[in-house]
């Protein structure tokens, strides 16, 4: 009996150890917790500060933003998070198909990426070795046929369980070429949210959404789904300066071209978010602020790009605006819509503004300053449509401008005016085609880049009239049919303004009033 009773306090006290273990770990648990979210989205390669038209500042410059993570990394627990379109458009990652961007997140220990729709612009295969070479999980939870994307990422940060959840647009397809993206479909963000947040739910205290769908479809997602805590967007390049509150979930966006650098600082208590403060860091070029293992990165490749990008092909005696091709006339749009329609001897030519990527500053030009504007790798393709057709097509091409949609169009050859007030589908009002009213019933021969020619960025009227065609076919990736009465393959268009500059020496292209807004 006394060695029983010997053993009882014994046997209490350890049931008190444990009773205080547990209540511990129970208090730790329920404690508050800081952590930090930062973002970057819309990169697009811009790795080196540039001055936008219309500021008098350079601005961006991937080795200070670089810094500033390091900065803020020191202050609390962080996670690091690209929401798209990193790897496309400028100089600095296009002649190296994206590697050099992805050495970069790399150095950076980016955590997550969500794909854009500009990660498929190099075509799948080279999309796949990239995303084998990167240190950080690339997720897609909506794209189907392409196993190497994962749909979510599950990470512990500070005692708290993080997930986080990619979905890019489901209109990836029509804002690559068609061959980009062949065998794969891009499913609702909607429906891949409503499928995997109740699972994640459970194994997660807070639940991320990494977003490449817009500002305005984050919004809707926020709306019509449950259990978003936190959606970090892109694709719009929205500078949000201030996280927004849709349905209780936090919304965040953070412009462009690492233009700035996302800061939202979370707490969270018992698997809830009880506090939040979230802001946008300008990123300017400030001498001693540069992250010095990214500056050798950004070397390296400039290195390399600038035997090919300096030579001189002529000057401008005017700014060209390549930023504000996605809502208006512009004179840089004017000018390669005039080369392209000059070129293939067409009576119009129609495309899109996002194929123009940046502006040219007044003074000389360089090639790299065209490679930099027409990135992609498009040629000139003349196409007749029928006059009801290329109402259609501007129809089309204003239908998403208060978006600044990159379908907007840029003209030559042709004028129109249009109300974006105006109900979609019934917004143009007046189209000429030379000094003409447009004759719906003529055919008239429309230049355009190969890119709209496959129904790209849902140019549906120039696909039907390509496919229309008795005898259309596909020829190594070249479009051969009757319709088209101009095919040139072996230029991109970027070259072909190359030549045309470097003829003219001199250059000075105007808004003319090709389009025009009305009430």
């Amino acid at each position: 009996m006394e060695e029983v009773g010997v053993k009882k306090p014994h046997i209490v006290l350890c049931v008190l150890w444990v009773s205080l273990l547990l209540l511990s770990a129970s208090f730790v648990q329920a404690a508050p917790t800081d952590i930090r979210i930062l973002y970057v989205n819309d990169f697009h390669g811009f790795a080196e500060a540039y001055v936008p038209i219309g500021s008098k500042e350079p601005l961006g410059g991937i080795a200070y933003l670089a810094a500033k993570v390091n900065e803020l990394r020191k202050e609390k627990p962080v996670l690091l998070l690209a929401a798209g379109d990193m790897i496309q458009g400028n100089n600095w990652t296009n002649l190296f198909l994206g590697a050099s961007v992805i050495e970069l997140m790399n150095a950076m220990r980016f955590d997550a990426m969500v794909v854009g729709n500009h990660e498929f612009d190099f075509g799948q295969e080279v999309l796949k070795k990239g995303i084998g070479e990167a240190q950080f999980p690339v997720l897609g939870a909506n794209v189907i046929g392409l196993p190497v994307l994962k749909p979510y990422m599950l990470r512990e940060i500070a005692g708290v369980r993080v997930a986080v959840l990619g979905v890019t647009t489901e209109e990836a397809a029509i804002y690559t070429h068609p061959r980009n993206v062949t065998g794969l479909q891009f499913l609702s963000p909607v429906d891949a949210a409503t499928k995997y947040i109740p699972k994640l739910r459970e194994r997660a205290d807070l639940i991320i959404v990494l977003s490449h769908i817009g500002y305005a479809a984050d919004r809707s997602l926020a709306e019509k789904t449950k259990g978003i805590d936190v959606i970090v967007g892109g694709h719009s390049q929205t500078k949000v300066a201030k996280p927004a509150v849709v349905n209780g979930t936090i919304i965040v966006q953070a412009w462009e071209h690492g233009k700035a650098l996302g800061v939202l600082d979370l707490t969270v208590e018992g698997g809830r978010i009880t506090h939040f403060e979230g802001r946008l860091e300008d990123i300017q070029p400030k001498k001693g602020e540069e992250d010095p293992a990214v500056v050798a990165i950004v070397a390296k490749y400039r290195e390399k790009l600038d035997s090919v990008l300096k030579e001189r092909v002529g000057e401008s005696g005017v700014d060209l605006d390549g930023e504000n091709v996605r809502t208006r006339e512009t004179n840089l749009g004017n000018l390669v819509a005039d080369i392209m329609r000059e070129a293939s001897g067409a009576d119009g030519a129609i495309i899109n503004g996002g194929g123009i990527r940046t502006s040219v500053r007044k003074g000389e030009i360089r090639v790299g300053n065209i490679y930099s504007a027409l990135p992609f790798n498009n040629y000139i393709v003349a196409v007749k449509l029928t006059g009801k057709q290329i109402w259609e097509a501007l129809e089309h091409g204003v239908s998403e401008v208060e978006e600044k949609a990159g379908r907007f169009p840029q003209v030559s050859g042709m004028a129109f005016r249009y109300s974006p007030r105006s109900e979609k589908g019934s917004r143009v009002k007046e189209v000429w085609v030379g000094n003409n009213p447009v004759d719906l019933e003529k055919e008239y021969a429309v230049a355009t880049n190969d890119f709209l020619a496959a129904g790209g960025d849902g140019y549906k009227a120039f696909g039907d009239a390509v496919k229309a065609s008795r005898d259309f076919s596909v020829v190594g990736g070249t479009v051969i049919a009757e319709k088209l009465v101009y095919n040139d393959s072996s230029r991109w268009i970027r070259d072909v303004v190359i030549e045309y500059v470097r003829e003219k020496k001199k250059i000075a292209p105007r808004v003319e009033g090709r389009i025009r807004e009305v009430d």
